[in-house]
């Protein structure tokens, strides 16, 4: 039986979407280079999600640390997301 998706791998999931939206937009550039490989540092986040490790990946980090403090403040529009996934993250529980 399939494992029932969180809130948190919801919120994961939706980060990604927003990064997609930004990377299809910067196609074809060398920002879009910079955004596959945030991207892929989302997919992280989505796996770490998944396997109840997200606190371990993230360290004393924010998501906007481990995407990059820098391509963040170049995207606002994926702030949102970013807030969702950090509101739904519980200090000292394993998520």
């Amino acid at each position: 039986m399939p494992r029932e998706r969180t809130a948190i791998d919801v919120a994961a999931g939706k980060l990604i979407s927003s990064i997609q939206r930004e990377w299809s937009d910067e196609a074809g550039t060398e920002q879009g280079h910079i955004t596959e490989q945030v991207m892929d540092l989302a997919h992280d986040l989505l796996e770490a999600t998944k396997a109840g490790t997200l606190h371990d990946t993230l360290g004393s980090r924010s998501i906007a640390d481990y995407l990059g403090p820098l391509w963040v403040k170049r995207h606002p529009a994926v702030l949102p997301a970013i807030e969702k996934l950090e509101s739904l993250l519980v200090p000292g529980q394993h998520a």
